[in-house]
């Protein structure tokens, strides 16, 4: 496998490129500020992008003019269009050990090195929980892939939430109030 240097201009991202990683690109960006562009960008021999949209899209934010690139040209166009989808959908069946993670974690500040990895920090949650009441937007939608065991244990604990005093904040969203109680809960307890 042989790894070429490709101008951003000349790459061409796929016009039917199902993820939407918008989310992600500031992160790709610090990851490649910090550690360099270790994981190319796949492509065919066209030069679009099979796989490394996001990567794409964070060496334009940084100002690159070049990216390391993986010519493809032993796929079928079948083999890329289904390479595409896999590539983005295996990371989705990994789990953290937050044991291990926070072991890692705490590590990495011990050593001083501080460095955003998008997981969420129970030190920055302080005290105060309160949402307005009433307080009916702006609000999201969420969708989660879980595995079916997970997605047991939630609505459970979903339930359970439901049925004991939790704050409502004057709105009738008993699912985001639950959920907002037991991370509220999760939270506390971690910064105690």
């Amino acid at each position: 496998m042989k790894i070429i240097n490709k101008k951003i201009d000349d790459l061409i991202p796929y016009h039917n490129n199902p993820r939407i990683n918008n989310d992600a690109v500031n992160y790709v960006a610090s990851s490649i500020k910090e550690f360099g562009f270790k994981v190319p960008i796949v492509i065919d021999e066209f030069n679009v992008i099979i796989t490394g949209h996001t990567r794409l899209k964070a060496a334009i934010k940084l100002g690159l003019t070049e990216v390391p690139c993986i010519l493809a040209d032993d796929l079928t166009e079948t083999q890329i269009k289904a390479f595409r989808i896999a590539d983005n959908k295996t990371n989705e069946f990994s789990f953290w050990d937050y044991h291990k993670l926070d072991i890692e974690l705490a590590e990495l500040k011990d050593l001083n090195f501080d460095y955003d990895f998008g997981f969420i920090n129970p030190d920055n949650y302080g005290t105060d929980f309160t949402l307005p009441d009433g307080d009916k937007e702006p609000f999201q939608q969420m969708t989660f892939t879980l595995a079916d065991a997970q997605a047991k244990v939630i609505k459970s604990a979903l339930t359970l939430a439901k049925d004991i005093d939790i704050e409502t904040y004057g709105n009738e969203n008993s699912n985001g109030n639950a959920l907002f109680g037991i991370v509220q809960e999760w939270a506390e307890q971690k910064t105690s």
